[in-house]
């Protein structure tokens, strides 16, 4: 379970993207060459990895899952085990950097609901529970992420969604967290989404889904969802995304102190120039060090795609902490600073006491998050706070006059957006 607030270290991690084939590596998988790309990520000064089993060649067949594949997931956990490195695994895969990897029986001629199909999910289940339990007994397992940004799935701008609810969406986690659990009773077992679930209208997983379920919080910051765009890659709105959208979950946990972890964060290229990687990596993970009860920082991603693969979106190939020859690149050197930095410091940021009110109606469903995204009236008096200097936190409408929750979170000044242009 995730440590007690005072006595937590923050984790500097990577998602692991396999040097050779990328994740299509587990159809071939050469344990040395894993090894080489472990002692890599080890090298510097991280302590964690992020995993990614392909989905469709780990259970091909609703009642195939394969003993081979799961053991080489098992071996890759061994081996990073032995780098002194901890094992996040996320479970259905799901969706990786622009391409689906699903298996066929949930779609074309077997095309099923994702989310509600009940032979599709008891075979998710039973998937999730094998993959937990093979690694339940390894200290170094942190624990299972239900899958990579599995909400995409669930609405547009996806080609071919899978349409439910905001209450399906939330059984459907319930369920697959629950399943976790069965396999590794005690690990730390969440979910994550991409930004829709904050941003996006009428999209199914909500705020509060991404808040309230699960061990910890899990954020995606990504600044080519219109943030660069529009406030220039120095700006301090793109600076500290990842700040804002730890201070956003924390508006909508019931615990005041839950866990949130920083789970994919990078440097994308044009939107972020390339000369300027390292300080964005820099002051990114700074400010959101900055703020209370964050569990850890983990980059996206390892090792850059290699050329030689085709058809990915320009800005994926150049994400690594390392370069396709092995060598460290600017961002490694400056995620590697702060990894060292920060090695055995307790994190204690003061509270934010100043708080920009969130009003997307009602708190479970949030039918008017958008004026969270870029452009909105919340985002912007946040952003604005916070280029001068100040250090915002975030409340719900709901709870902005609540004494008992503002005095919880250390909060003594609410403002509502409209106010922040006048102050």
């Amino acid at each position: 379970m995730p440590v007690p607030n005072e006595d937590r270290r923050i984790r500097f991690g990577v998602n692991y993207t396999p040097s050779q084939g990328w994740f299509h590596h587990w159809l071939d998988f050469d344990l040395d060459a894993v090894c080489a790309d472990l002692d890599a990520i080890a090298g510097l000064g991280l302590d964690h990895v992020r995993v990614f089993p392909l989905w469709p060649l780990f259970q091909p067949n609703r009642t195939l899952i394969r003993p081979r594949a799961v053991e080489q997931l098992v071996r890759l956990a061994d081996a990073a085990a032995e780098r002194g490195l901890d094992v996040a695994v996320d479970g259905l895969q799901g969706h990786l950097s622009s391409f689906d990897f699903l298996p066929a029986w949930t779609r074309t001629w077997h095309r099923r609901n994702l989310f509600t199909d009940p032979e599709v999910l008891s075979g998710q289940e039973e998937y999730l529970r094998t993959l937990a339990a093979a690694l339940a007994d390894r200290p170094a397992f942190l624990g299972m992420t239900l899958g990579n940004e599995i909400n995409q799935f669930a609405d547009g701008p996806h080609p071919d969604p899978d349409r439910i609810t905001g209450a399906q969406a939330a059984a459907w986690l319930e369920r697959m967290l629950a399943a976790c659990e069965r396999g590794a009773p005690g690990r730390p077992h969440l979910h994550a989404a991409y930004d829709a679930a904050w941003y996006r209208d009428g999209h199914p997983f909500t705020p509060a889904h991404a808040a309230r379920l699960g061990a910890m919080t899990a954020v995606h910051s990504w600044v080519f969802n219109g943030t660069a765009q529009r406030y220039g890659p120095a700006g301090a709105a793109t600076e500290q995304h990842a700040a804002y959208l730890i201070e956003l979950s924390k508006a909508w946990a019931v615990d005041p102190r839950r866990p949130v972890w920083l789970q994919e964060v990078g440097a994308p290229a044009p939107h972020i120039p390339g000369e300027r990687a390292a300080a964005f990596t820099a002051a990114t993970v700074t400010h959101a060090l900055d703020c209370p009860d964050v569990w850890g920082v983990t980059w996206w991603c390892s090792h850059d795609v290699p050329r030689s693969l085709a058809d990915f979106p320009e800005l994926e190939y150049g994400l690594g902490l390392l370069a396709e020859d092995g060598s460290v690149k600017p961002v490694g050197r400056a995620f590697a600073a702060l990894a060292a930095r920060w090695r055995g410091r307790p994190h204690r940021p003061p509270a934010r006491t100043t708080a920009v009110v969130v009003d997307a109606g009602d708190v479970e469903g949030a039918p008017r998050r958008s004026v969270c995204a870029p452009g909105g009236p919340v985002f912007d008096a946040w952003a604005a706070l916070a280029a001068r200097g100040a250090r915002p936190a975030l409340v719900l409408a709901q709870l902005s006059e609540d004494a008992h929750h503002l005095a919880s979170r250390g909060i003594t000044e609410v403002c509502r957006p409209e106010e922040v242009g006048r102050r």
